[in-house]
């Protein structure tokens, strides 16, 4: 009997509430482990110290890396670093990375879902050498197009403002390379909501611009991107036989001879891939897909199909007034002297 009471005392402790006194510590628990020591020294397996910081180049490919990272504040301040990184080299330096290395990587944040991401990319875009930006004007093109017909309104207007950034550098190769035409011309219509004739009255049919929209400034935006777009397409090409004029003045004498018509002469071309309309080793193109070089050729394909919806949408933009009138204003104007030209 004296065995069963000890095991029923025993049994009991585990249910008696302790005594606590003022001052007197909570009684530790069984299972207590102390860990109030402290280690001498932490051995770490495969560490790497160097002495001398990674270089210019390397951390301009490392944040180039982070670009792909699934965080939108890690990507803003990668391309934050890079544009600080061209913008504070050297003149007349090289870039740490060939411009054709860097956009592959770049240009797919045009479609970012982070309006600070891609205004951070616009902002790196600017940075970049402008005669370089001319020979890779088709590879920015698709991207912006897809981001002028994207079902986010922030992504539609960031895509229009980079747009009217590629035509200010390189309207030439804009509106000539494959599909750079039609194409485009397709995408402001969808932009603008002028296909078809119910869709240029202006009304619900009308492309929403998020809640700046209200204010009209992201469609006041794309008129002026249209108009500059067009101006590069088919108007009035400026006389660039100033040279011939000086020539004929000093009585067919010129002071740069005989080095004045050596273009002329030998047939230089002026662009990279001067035998791309060809398409020797591309995909068979549609009429979409089409190189337009030259301005007869874009303005025959503009009165075909275009002329119509366009004048019909600026018409229905100059009767709603306001800073939208005024924008439509100018894309009227591209057009008058389009046709006066032809």
């Amino acid at each position: 009997m004296g065995s069963s009471k000890r095991k029923k005392k025993e049994k009991q402790k585990d249910f008696q509430k302790p005594k606590l006194k003022v001052g007197k510590p909570k009684p530790k628990p069984s299972n207590y482990t102390d860990t109030s020591f402290r280690s001498k020294a932490i051995v770490v397996n495969q560490q790497s110290l160097s002495v001398s910081a990674p270089s210019a180049d390397s951390q301009f490919s490392h944040h180039l890396s982070l670009l792909s990272s699934k965080s939108e504040t890690q990507r803003r301040e990668s391309l934050a670093h890079l544009t600080t990184s061209v913008a504070s080299r050297p003149v007349d330096s090289p870039l740490p990375q060939p411009v054709s290395m860097i956009l592959p990587t770049v240009v797919p944040l045009l479609l970012d879902g982070s309006n600070g991401v891609r205004t951070q990319l616009l902002k790196f875009l600017r940075t970049l050498p402008e005669s370089e930006i001319e020979d890779h004007a088709p590879q920015l093109l698709p991207y912006i197009r897809a981001g002028m017909t994207h079902l986010a309104a922030d992504i539609r207007v960031s895509a229009v403002e980079a747009l009217s950034w590629l035509v200010e550098l390189a309207g030439s190769e804009v509106v000539s390379c494959a599909g750079g035409w039609i194409k485009t011309l397709n995408c402001f219509l969808s932009l603008l909501g002028w296909h078809t004739e119910e869709s240029a009255k202006w009304s619900s049919n009308r492309s929403s611009f998020g809640k700046a929209g209200s204010e009209g400034k992201p469609m006041v935006k794309a008129l002026h991107t249209l108009a500059e777009f067009l101006r590069a397409g088919i108007g009035k090409e400026e006389d660039d036989d100033e040279e011939m004029e000086d020539i004929d003045e000093q009585n067919g004498e010129s002071s740069i001879f005989p080095l004045d018509q050596t273009v002329m002469q030998n047939m230089i071309p002026s662009k990279s891939g001067p035998y791309a309309y060809l398409n020797l080793f591309g995909q068979p193109r549609d009429a979409e897909g089409e190189m337009y070089e030259t301005r007869e050729d874009r303005y025959r394909v503009f009165s075909e199909k275009f002329r119509i919806p366009i004048e019909r949408g600026v018409e229905n933009a100059r009767k709603e007034g306001g800073d939208v009138g005024r924008a439509s204003a100018a894309v009227a104007k591209v057009l008058r002297e389009a046709t006066s030209a032809s």
